[in-house]
Formats: structure tokens, C-alpha cells, sequence
């Protein structure tokens, strides 16, 4: 059926998503999707909810509800994309997401992209006021970089974890938070329900590891600082789990010591996982001509 045309200012009597110039124009922009910033004005719109139904927080900072399958019927995407997307956002710092378990929905803080307040997004680390945390980096750069090396960046940087509880919370629960949300835990489960129990146990070993009190740790037969395991873990994603779950269902060698198999795989997870990708783009490549 052809469509109409616009007459006078008929226009103006739609509604619309309306996405900031300055996702588009500015420099620190210029690397994230336009799926995620058309997802940014979607949830920019919905933000005009928080203010009719008052949900604020007890500092009276604005929050919505926006779930995986909210993004989904939103975008009409699978859940790998919606999953992706609020990832990116996150990598970005245009949004917060703090998870409140029990099933229940997380809450996603829509932040403030102008450049007044871009600040607060790279000098505030801590995650709101719960002992909770953000996503493994605010820098896309750093987390999408290849690393083959222990660099000093690797080693320099610091997490805000404690040894004595803070705000109720143990070391270990603080971690177990914060893995929960980094690899969207409740995404993964679904998505591979027949490797629950080792997702669970590459949790556990994860939060053990970075719990650890050990100056050495090792990792494939070498004894690595404890700082620089713990930093490399602490940026996996969903993405480096899935693939480690491939690997070890693609073995076929008997695994001795499942827990040092798991812990080399989790340490390398970001470098194979590139060079898996890469070797076979190349074969599908060289298969067309």
C-alpha cells in the first residue's frame, strides 16, 4: 500500500524516539553502534515513565525497568543482540544496570550523555550506593583490546573490593555480585541450560580466585601475580564463557585437573577466542574463492 505524504504540520502530531546529536557528532561517540545509540533514545523515552510514576532512588536519581525482552520487542533482535547492545551502552557509560537477584528485574540508570556531566562517568567508578558494581570496564578501548602480554595497565589497575564487609556484604558476595552481572549470569543460564552446573562452576572459581589473599597464582603450569589474573578475570563477559564452554565441549582429551583446565581457559579466553574467530573468517574466506 503506497503511503502518503506529510501536509502543513501534520508531523508534529506523531510521537517519536528522539536520539541525541551528540552520540552522532561527538568524538568519544564515534565507536558505538547505531543500534546502541537508537537503544539510547528508546530508553531515554521510557525515562519520561520514571518521572509520572516517581521512581527514584533514595538519592533521588531516576531509574527505569528495562529488560532483555523489553530490548528485544523493542528492536526485534535475538538475545545475544539485546544482551550486546546493553553491554555496549554500559562500556560506554550511557547507562547502569544494578542487579537486585531473586529474579527480579534490574534496574537500568539512564546517564547523562552531555559533556557537562561526562565527567562523573569515568571518575566514579563505584557502583551507586549498594556494594554492588558496574560492568568490568567504562573504557571500550580497553576492553575490546587484544592482549597477549601482562601490560602495566594490567597490573596498575584496581577494583574496589574489600576485605572486611561493607554495607553487609562479603568480599565474596560483593564478587559474587559483581560476576553475576559482568557475565549477565541470568542471560547465560538461559541460553546454555545444559552447562548450569559449570557455569556455576566457573563462577565459583572465578570469585574464589579473585578473593584469593596469594601474592602467585598459577596458571598453565606458570606462577602469574595474583593481580594481573585477577584483572584479566575481572573483564570476561558473557561472550569469553560461551566460548570456553565450546572449548571444553569440543575436547576430546580426558581433563585430569578440571579446575586448572578452567583456569587456563578463563586467563586466555580473550585472546583465543579472537584467534579462533579470526582462523575461521579467514577459512570461510579462502573456501569462496
Amino acid at each position: 500500500m503506497p503511503l502518503d505524504y506529510f501536509y502543513g504540520q501534520v508531523g508534529e502530531l506523531f510521537s517519536f524516539y528522539r536520539i541525541p546529536k551528540a552520540l552522532f557528532l561527538e568524538s568519544r561517540f564515534q565507536n558505538l553502534s547505531t543500534d546502541a545509540k537508537t537503544l539510547y533514545g528508546i530508553l531515554l523515552d521510557r525515562m519520561s515513565l520514571s518521572a509520572k510514576n516517581g521512581w527514584l532512588d533514595e538519592q533521588g536519581r531516576a531509574f527505569i525497568i528495562f529488560t532483555i525482552e523489553d530490548v528485544k520487542r523493542a528492536l526485534c533482535c535475538a538475545d545475544n543482540k539485546a544482551t550486546k547492545l546493553l553491554r555496549e551502552l554500559e562500556e560506554f557509560g550511557l547507562i547502569e544496570r544494578k542487579r537486585r537477584g531473586l529474579g527480579r528485574p534490574s534496574l537500568v540508570y539512564v546517564k547523562n550523555f552531555s559533556a557537562e556531566s561526562s565527567k562523573s562517568i569515568f571518575q566514579n567508578r563505584d557502583f551507586h550506593d549498594s556494594g554492588g558494581f558496574k560492568s568490568a570496564s567504562q573504557d571500550p578501548a580497553k576492553s575490546r583490546c587484544n592482549k597477549t602480554e601482562e601490560n602495566s595497565t594490567e597490573k596498575s589497575e584496581t577494583y574496589p573490593f574489600y576485605s572486611e564487609e561493607d554495607d553487609g556484604m562479603s568480599k565474596h558476595e560483593q564478587l559474587e555480585e559483581y560476576f553475576s552481572q559482568s557475565l549477565e549470569l541470568d542471560i547465560l543460564l538461559r541460553l546454555c541450560p545444559d552447562d548450569e552446573d559449570t557455569i556455576y562452576q566457573i563462577v565459583d572459581l572465578l570469585v574464589d580466585t579473585c578473593a584469593t589473599n596469594r601474592k602467585m597464582l598459577r596458571i598453565a603450569g606458570d606462577d602469574k601475580p595474583a593481580e594481573v589474573v585477577r584483572s584479566r578475570f575481572m573483564k570476561l563477559n558473557a561472550d569469553h564463557i560461551r566460548f570456553v564452554l565450546k572449548c571444553l565441549a569440543e575436547n576430546s582429551s580426558p581433563i585430569r585437573n578440571m579446575k586448572q583446565y578452567l583456569l587456563a581457559s578463563l586467563y586466555n579466553a580473550p585472546t583465543t577466542m579472537q584467534l579462533s574467530y579470526q582462523n575461521q573468517t579467514n577459512h570461510d574466506l579462502a573456501n569462496r574463492r
